[in-house]
């Protein structure tokens, strides 16, 4: 199929996209990567009357180290944080996991702020996000907003983005020394969304105990969902397989996914204990040979 007729234009600088999303409204739908919207238009589920095509406006793509945090623009390509020598070292979790997006060929296309602002659930961007403890800052006339990850994705496909916002930036707080991270999913084909997908991260202290753990889960909820009630359980103890199987044992009702064409509740639910009992042993075992 094509899409409906739609005006386009491609602004080269933020605040021309803003004055075009502020003079058109409603009729507008902000465009980064088009991995996702050129789809839906292309089966008629999405019919904006005009498309705002934001990848020409350079500022909005780097990637940023300081002595707190990580800063990426939103129209960063998948594939640079992929290749990112330097976020290999400092947050192995994004190029790990952006292998898992698709295929090279979306990867190469698909943007940070496009892939965020879409917010399905099954995505591995926002799960990955919501496990770093990230925020996610928009920009608007009246100037620039900062949200959490919780406070920005409301459910599925469904965000708290304004009409007159553009996705500029998420924030990732620099992670702390011995820490590990892991991600893994379950798809039903190399490069398909994931029916279920686990991330976690484990920091170790001085005596080799957890100080710190993270887990979140995708595939079980409208948006991604950090359970604390499972790390908390191993937070001042040695890493064991027991301790995490343990502590993991409770997400069976901790969750309450929707059934659906490719799984049950029950299969996803089974599927989130094996998931994230995986990624924790990991991002333990990795964090176990890191060095002060």
């Amino acid at each position: 199929m094509k899409p409906a007729v739609f005006d386009y234009h491609a602004p080269t600088d933020l605040n021309e996209a803003l004055d075009l999303l502020e003079d058109f409204g409603f009729d507008a739908k902000i465009m980064s990567g088009g991995q996702s919207l050129i789809p839906m238009m292309n089966m008629r589920l999405a019919r904006p009357k005009v498309i705002i095509d934001i990848s020409n406006i350079s500022e909005l793509n780097y990637i940023r180290v300081t002595d707190s945090s990580i800063q990426i623009g939103g129209m960063t390509r998948h594939y640079q944080v992929e290749e990112s020598e330097e976020m290999k070292q400092i947050c192995p979790l994004l190029p790990e996991g952006m292998k898992l997006i698709g295929h090279s060929q979306i990867r190469s296309r698909g943007t940070i702020g496009g892939s965020v602002a879409h917010a399905d659930p099954t995505a591995e961007l926002p799960v990955m996000l919501a496990a770093l403890g990230a925020t996610i800052t928009l920009a608007s006339p009246d100037g620039l907003r900062t949200v959490t990850t919780d406070e920005f994705f409301m459910t599925y496909l469904t965000t708290t983005i304004e009409m007159n916002e553009i996705l500029v930036s998420v924030e990732i707080p620099l992670p702390s020394k011995r820490t590990g991270f892991a991600i893994d999913e379950f798809t039903l084909r190399k490069g398909d969304f994931g029916i279920v997908l686990a991330a976690a991260s484990a920091t170790l202290d001085d005596e080799g105990k957890i100080r710190a753990a993270t887990l979140c889960l995708g595939g079980v909820d409208g948006v991604p969902v950090v359970l604390e009630e499972v790390t908390d359980g191993l937070i001042g103890k040695l890493p064991d397989d027991e301790l995490i199987a343990e502590c993991c044992h409770s997400i069976g009702e901790l969750i309450d996914p929707e059934p659906d064409i490719h799984a049950s509740a029950e299969y996803r639910k089974d599927l989130s204990i094996t998931y994230a009992k995986r990624v924790l042993k990991l991002a333990c075992k990795r964090a176990s040979h890191q060095q002060d």
